[in-house]
């Protein structure tokens, strides 16, 4: 299953910093999606071969070192319920404070692998000084500049060596997962009871990931998979910030185990910067997507209003917007069943193998009317092409010359396979490799 380790600390102590650094090696930060303005919550980062998924907790100005403010209980409570193993960092700088006492009590308590983590240390004399942490009462913690990257070779070993190693048994194994994500009260509880029939036969609650997170067989009107639920969200506060913090934490691995991710919007309030993280997580992670826009019935509509609401959240999504877009009401059952139907369909692109044959058969004279620009004077021509055997749609293209071809003309490439193949509502991966 996969492993999820939160960065925790004060303002400023630098958690930002290793979240980024931890990110570099993989180009998987969410907010690389166009149309994510929000901070960065999440991403994937690996270590010696090992992945998981990083939080970081961001930080909020409490009023003063000896305020340990309802807020920052919150983000750190949110990551100590949800992640497999914590960062705790400090600030050698600003030396030990009473709100770091704070969160290191919270964290004792929680019976989770946790580090402390001395940050800022650029020299011998930094060195000496974070002596003063083992106020805490802690036998060991680790030093490192996160700004530099010294010393977090040393840390990211002991975190990875500890992720628990039970191995997780599918019980469903084979057949398609289909996730229902989204945020807090878009109707995502009222479409799995609708779909199930209010009769929720619950088959498996998965351990180790979410207490939320249920897998529950649907197999009805020919079609046959696993719905995860991930409806069942806490209500952790009022406050809009910390329901964001929470909806992404339980998405992250429902999402990342998923075939299909259903995106369910509230078409009161429209599409949201929560949404298009979440659909930036399904993307990256290669999963096919469907946007269910619920809770039509309420609004106001006239012979346009469809097409306008579809058109801005495909304006909103970025490139990758030859995705499925249904309005529904969970409540009144209106159109559900399409979206049923538009997911397996999306299973089924996502899992689409074109043969080489016909695959040069159709891109190649495609290329030849419509060839890569030329660049400083040097001419592209692409010779071959293959799909790759991977789960999710991914091309090679050889061609002479693939340093010049530019992203424009991989995006033309990525439509013209979407055009002559149908891959609607999943992503692909295109790659120029030299021939």
């Amino acid at each position: 299953m996969s492993n999820i380790v939160a960065i925790v600390g004060r303002p400023n102590v630098g958690k930002s910093t290793l979240f980024n650094r931890l990110l570099e090696r993989r180009e998987a930060i969410v907010d690389s999606t166009a149309g994510v303005t929000r901070d960065r919550h999440y991403g994937k980062s690996d270590w010696n071969g090992v992945d998981f998924t990083v939080i970081d907790t961001g930080g909020y100005d409490v009023g003063s070192d000896d305020i340990f403010e309802e807020e920052i209980r919150r983000q750190v409570q949110l990551a100590v319920d949800e992640a497999t193993s914590i960062i705790f960092m400090l600030n050698v700088q600003e030396g030990l404070t009473d709100t770091d006492e704070e969160i290191y009590r919270l964290l004792r308590k929680s019976n989770k692998p946790f580090y402390v983590v001395v940050n800022k240390v650029d020299s011998n004399k930094d060195e000496l000084a974070t002596t003063e942490f083992y106020q805490l009462g802690i036998e060991k913690y680790y030093t490192l500049s996160s700004a530099s990257g010294s010393g977090t070779g040393d840390l990211l070993d002991d975190v990875v060596a500890d992720f628990p190693h039970t191995e997780y048994k599918d019980p469903f194994e084979g057949l398609p997962k289909i996730t229902i994500a989204g945020r807090p009260n878009v109707g995502k509880s009222t479409l799995t009871n609708a779909l199930l029939d209010n009769n929720r036969n619950i088959v498996t609650d998965i351990a180790g990931t979410t207490r939320d997170s249920i897998e529950t067989l649907y197999n009805k009107f020919g079609h046959e998979f696993v719905l995860v639920d991930t409806a069942g969200m806490r209500k952790k506060s009022k406050v809009s910030e910390d329901l964001e913090f929470y909806s992404v934490m339980r998405s992250i691995r429902s999402i990342e185990h998923s075939d299909v991710v259903i995106i369910m919007v509230d078409a009161t309030l429209g599409w949201e910067s929560q949404d298009m993280n979440i659909f930036g997580l399904a993307q990256k992670n290669r999963k096919g997507i469907i946007i269910l826009v619920n809770k039509w019935d309420l609004v106001e509509k006239n012979t346009h209003t469809m097409k306008e609401f579809e058109a801005s959240i495909k304006n909103k999504i970025g490139q990758f917007n030859d995705v499925p877009i249904l309005f529904v009401s969970a409540l009144t059952k209106q159109r559900i069943l399409k979206a049923v139907d538009a997911a397996m369909e999306v299973y089924e692109n996502r899992k689409k193998r074109i043969k080489t044959s016909k695959l040069n058969e159709v891109m190649l004279p495609i290329f030849e009317n419509t060839p890569p620009p030329a660049t400083k004077g040097k001419y592209i021509k692409i010779k071959y092409c293959v799909q790759l055997p991977t789960p999710s749609p991914q091309f090679v293209f050889f061609c002479n010359l693939p340093q010049y071809v530019k992203d424009p003309y991989k995006r033309f490439v990525e439509n013209q396979l979407r055009k002559n193949f149908g891959f609607t509502g999943s992503p692909i991966e295109v790659y120029f490799r030299q021939k």
